[in-house]
């Protein structure tokens, strides 16, 4: 059994994309995901999580939603995506009502 945790609050994006996982849950494609269910450590006393953790079949991604990037998170995923490569990282933004993901290396 899975214990119960309290959901931080999602921005309208994020919940508009939490509305597309559950789609593609119920298709089969997504297993499971959890809206901020792992934090990562880059250094001493320095932190990243993800908006999503994704679970697929055959693989585990961190998807970052964002309406626009600034400097600093770009930077973090980056370093998130260097330090832990057995994810897959993707950056996921709402452009012209569609959901644009962009693989962050």
């Amino acid at each position: 059994m899975r214990p119960i945790i309290p959901k931080q609050k999602m921005n309208k994006t994020e919940a508009a994309y939490e509305r597309e996982l559950d789609v593609l849950k119920k298709a089969g494609e997504v297993l499971d995901y959890r809206f901020e269910g792992v934090k990562l450590r880059l250094a001493d006393n320095t932190f990243y999580t993800p908006d999503f953790f994704v679970t697929y079949p055959d693989r585990f991604e961190v998807h970052e939603v964002k309406g626009f990037w600034r400097d600093d998170a770009r930077v973090k995923i980056k370093i998130a995506a260097e330090m832990y490569p057995f994810f897959k990282f993707r950056a996921v933004q709402l452009k012209k009502r569609q959901w644009v993901t962009e693989e962050i290396n």
